[in-house]
C-alpha cells in the first residue's frame, strides 16, 4: 500500500510558474513509475508525465517543453515543475505510482488555475 500526498497547487496568471510536489509514505525504490495526470472540468482524466525508475521521463505533447518531472527516490517524493502555465493548463494534478507488481496508486488531487 502506498499513499501519496501532494501539494504546491494554486491560482497563477498565465506565463507564470508553479512546482507541484508529491510524497509517498514509503520508499518509491519498488514504484516501476510515478507521475502526474490532470483532469480538467468536463474533460478526461490525462496523462501528463511521467518518470519511471531509470529517471527515463515522457511527457504529453502538449506540455513538452514546459513542464518538468523529476523523483528523488532519497525523500520519496517526484515533482512537477510547471513554467509557462496557460490558462488551458487549469485542472485538478493527480500524483500516481505504479509497484513493481502492478498495483496503482492514486493522490487526491490538488487545483492548478492558470487565470489573469
Amino acid at each position: 500500500q502506498v499513499q501519496l500526498e501532494e501539494s504546491g497547487g494554486g491560482l497563477v496568471q498565465p506565463g507564470g510558474s508553479l512546482r507541484l510536489s508529491c510524497e509517498a509514505s514509503r520508499s518509491i525504490f519498488s514504484i516501476s513509475a510515478m507521475g502526474w495526470y490532470r483532469q480538467a472540468p468536463g474533460k478526461q482524466r490525462e496523462l501528463v508525465a511521467v518518470i519511471n525508475t531509470g529517471g527515463s521521463s515522457n511527457y504529453a505533447d502538449s506540455v513538452k517543453g514546459r513542464f518538468t518531472v523529476s523523483r528523488d527516490n532519497a525523500k520519496n517524493t517526484v515533482a512537477l515543475q510547471m513554467n509557462s502555465l496557460k490558462p488551458e493548463d487549469t485542472a485538478v494534478y493527480y500524483c500516481y505510482a505504479l509497484t513493481v507488481v502492478g498495483s496503482f496508486y492514486w493522490g487526491q488531487g490538488t487545483q492548478v488555475t492558470v487565470s489573469s
